[in-house]
């Protein structure tokens, strides 16, 4: 991840929307790559690890996939091979763009780290309780993007305090337990490294998710709660929510994105396009530089503009020298570029030392 960049980090989140196919992945690469994303990523996984056969389908899932086949069925034809992966990894380094995956299971994450050499991790919403893995995310060291859909407040300073256990702990530290990893979140040194390495991202777990569930004041809340920095993953429809995200200090935003919409398979109806997806892009590097810094003051082409669109003390009719200024001959007009109207009560009542014609701008008095 190029956090050296003042930018926001865009994710374009492919996830399984290849449907399996490895062709797929690579278009699903180079629209990525057209869009103008910052990173693409996918999620890999062994299905055995991921969930018993019995697990049941999201309501979002049935109706993306049908009821007959079962979520293990479904998952399992989603399913990469580790050497397909290694082969997107060294297509996208081509294409200069970052590789990011997800690991459902400790021999996935080990395979991303190990083989592949990932430099960023990400923890998905749904792993976020999964404690044992998360520790072993943290263990790597590497700078972690943290989901948190479904999460209370509580549930993610959990998660941060096995991070913060796992960034710092040693080889002669005692056994995993709750008090340790309390205590680590709770010392400055784990702070300093939370600081440095996560990213928390706001999320919504649905798909589509609904616009009146999304909450993005939770960006605010969440980035005041542990003061690290802080992203948004999106999963409404159209582009609307990360754009508002971006605004709300947002340094990352993911989103996802297919080939067509209208493909089958869980994730494809909450994805963009690709033309979507660069539109989208091109809007939060619009949104990013309407931010500006903060300051307030005036822009280089508002100083132009200034003097013509500003007023000054003028003459409303003819002055003579030694007439006094009063309401009938002077007033206010444009342009900007004499005396500041805040010193027309000043005016009122001195005497003018030269004669004016009318509409000049009045010069200075004594």
């Amino acid at each position: 991840m190029k956090n050296h960049k003042p930018r926001t980090y865009v994710i374009a989140e492919a996830g399984v929307n290849h449907n399996g196919s490895a062709d797929i992945a690579y278009k699903l690469i180079d629209a990525a790559v057209n869009a103008g994303a910052d990173a693409v990523k996918f999620q890999t996984f062994k299905t055995d690890k991921l969930l018993t056969k019995d697990a049941k389908k999201a309501n979002y899932q049935i109706q993306s996939t049908g009821e007959i086949e079962s979520a293990y069925q479904m998952l399992k034809k989603l399913e990469l091979k580790q050497s397909t992966f290694v082969s997107l990894a060294k297509y996208a380094k081509k294409l200069k763009i970052d590789f990011l995956s997800t690991a459902f299971d400790e021999e996935s994450l080990s395979f991303l780290v190990n083989t592949l050499k990932l430099k960023v991790l990400k923890i998905p919403s749904g792993e976020l309780t999964n404690a044992p893995l998360v520790l072993a995310h943290a263990r790597t060291k590497l700078p972690i993007i943290l989901s948190t859909g479904m999460a209370t407040l509580d549930e993610i300073r959990s998660a941060l305090e096995v991070i913060a256990y796992g960034y710092i702990e040693k080889s002669a530290d005692i056994d995993p337990s709750n008090e340790n990893f309390t205590s680590a979140f709770q010392s400055k040194k784990a702070m300093s490294l939370l600081c440095k390495k996560v990213t928390i991202l706001h999320c919504t777990t649905e798909y589509p998710a609904p616009v009146e569930e999304i909450n993005l004041s939770a960006i605010k809340t969440i980035e005041e709660a542990f003061g690290l920095s802080i992203g948004y993953s999106d999963h409404t429809k159209g582009m609307q929510a990360p754009i508002i995200a971006v605004a709300l200090g947002a340094k990352i935003i993911e989103k996802h994105f297919t080939l067509d919409v209208n493909m089958k398979g869980p994730d494809h109806k909450a994805s963009l396009e690709p033309k979507e997806l660069k539109k989208m892009i091109e809007l939060v590097r619009n949104t990013e530089k309407s931010m500006g810094n903060g300051i307030k003051k005036p822009t280089v082409s508002e100083i132009k503009n200034r003097d013509i669109a500003r007023k000054s003390i003028c003459a409303e009719i003819d002055i003579k020298k030694g007439e006094i200024f009063t309401k009938e001959n002077i007033s206010i007009k444009r342009p900007g570029s004499g005396l500041e109207p805040r010193l027309y009560w000043d005016y009122i009542g001195k005497r003018s030392s030269r004669n004016y014609k009318k509409d000049d701008l009045i010069k200075y008095e004594k």
